[in-house]
């Protein structure tokens, strides 16, 4: 998901934020006063976000930031620490001081990149502690208006009538593209893959129908394909959305493998004490529950999920294996 939304969507959850935070300013003149107790939070807390600003984790981000400042009265900031594909700001969490206040904000990639490529400078399990599954985060498979598909059968038949046409991701070893590399393999066509840098361009040569078709994130497809400007054929997940009820799963379809799908979820460094991991687990999970939370999260065409920290471990474990065996049946390499 290291993609820039769309103007209006991050206008949109901005402003979810911002309502939902007004009393912030004043709160935060005066450093929270933490008891001998309960120490924490005894100081600002900082949210790391591995992707540039504007993107859907980054909003993400700090809509949670918000309300978390707001209950804790405490500040917390959000501090973007992009590159290699997450890698950086990640790795940076996990030799942070183990205390909670430094907390990552992170997206599948963190349970897909080691099957995907030969070195990490972290293990994930060794030096992450999982402390909530945010949000589900769902792929739809498009076509552009222009093109005359209506169902990912029709998209099969024309790919086994036309091999070799180009299909799009939001870049390489992505979501996006361990999903067009396992619909290649189980329906046995032959499309070219063509990766961006990030969902919004992809978009415009969607829109300008350069490539056929692409397996897109709801939060940047979801106002084309309202407008009709791009064709939803299916989506991911185990469950239809309620954004596109009309909308099969792929797995309805016949294509297995496409149940697991993207999140995003909240890590600490793994020394970091269990009563502390488990007090953000519960503040954060109330959060993402509250209407406000909803709200904020079902604006980027999100899924409000939630959680406890030990709830979202196991998730992790099996989606780790579940990559890992789609990474091994399609070939994906990263970068």
């Amino acid at each position: 998901m290291n993609y820039h939304l769309p103007v209006s969507v991050v206008r949109a959850a901005t402003a979810a934020a911002l309502l939902a935070s007004i009393a912030v300013t004043a709160l935060c003149a005066s450093s929270h006063q933490a008891s001998a107790a309960d120490p924490y939070p005894s100081r600002r807390i900082t949210f790391v976000v591995p992707y540039p600003a504007g993107g859907a984790t980054d909003v993400l981000a700090r809509l949670l930031a918000n309300k978390l400042q707001e209950s804790w009265k405490q500040t917390v900031l959000i501090e973007n620490k992009s590159g290699g594909g997450g890698v950086v700001g990640n790795d940076y969490v996990a030799k942070a001081q183990p205390d909670g206040h430094t907390v990552l904000i992170a997206i599948t990639q963190i349970i897909q990149a080691p099957s995907l490529v030969g070195k990490l400078p972290y293990e994930v399990f060794k030096d992450l502690a999982p402390v909530t599954q945010i949000a589900l985060s769902t792929i739809v498979l498009v076509v552009p208006e222009q093109q005359p598909i209506n169902s990912v059968k029709e998209l099969v038949d024309y790919a086994k009538a036309n091999p070799g046409k180009p299909y799009g991701t939001f870049g390489n070893a992505t979501t996006s593209h361990l999903y067009g590399e396992l619909l290649k393999k189980t329906a046995n066509i032959d499309m070219t893959h063509v990766p961006y840098r990030g969902s919004a361009p992809l978009t415009n040569d969607l829109l300008a129908n350069t490539v056929n078709s692409a397996f897109q994130d709801l939060t940047t497809a979801s106002a084309q394909i309202k407008a009709g400007k791009l064709r939803a054929l299916a989506v991911g997940g185990e469950k239809r959305r309620a954004a596109l009820p009309d909308v099969p799963t792929m797995g309805e379809l016949g294509y297995p493998g496409f149940e697991i799908e993207g999140w995003l979820g909240v890590f600490v460094p793994a020394a970091t004490p269990k009563e502390i991991v488990k007090k953000l687990s519960d503040e954060l999970a109330r959060i993402i529950a509250s209407p406000e939370g909803v709200a904020g999260i079902e604006t980027l065409s999100l899924v409000p999920v939630g959680g406890s920290a030990e709830a979202f471990e196991k998730v992790l474990r099996r989606d780790y294996e579940k990559w890992a065996d789609v990474v091994k049946a399609t070939g994906v390499k990263g970068e």
